[in-house]
């Protein structure tokens, strides 16, 4: 598969012979290169949300539902109503 630049088709055909992992990690660190700068705030975020929710489990306040629940929920929203 040729895109019309040498140096593309060079990089791509010295890729295609490496290794599966080695693959998958530089496809994983081109992918990464895509998304930008980090925010440095929503690891810590994330982290602060992910313990105020578990602590809602913890005692009791949390409102849980079953896979069948989720199921329904799944569907509704996929057929956009």
């Amino acid at each position: 598969m040729s895109m019309g630049n040498p140096a593309i088709d060079t990089l791509r055909a010295k890729a295609f012979n490496l290794s599966e992992i080695d693959r998958a990690e530089l496809a994983h660190d081109l992918l990464a290169s895509l998304d930008g700068t980090p925010d440095s705030g929503a690891a810590q975020a994330w982290e602060t949300e992910i313990l105020r929710r578990l602590d809602q489990v913890d005692n009791g306040t949390a409102r849980l539902i079953d896979r069948e629940g989720l199921r329904r929920r799944m569907r509704t929203r996929m057929a956009g109503t």
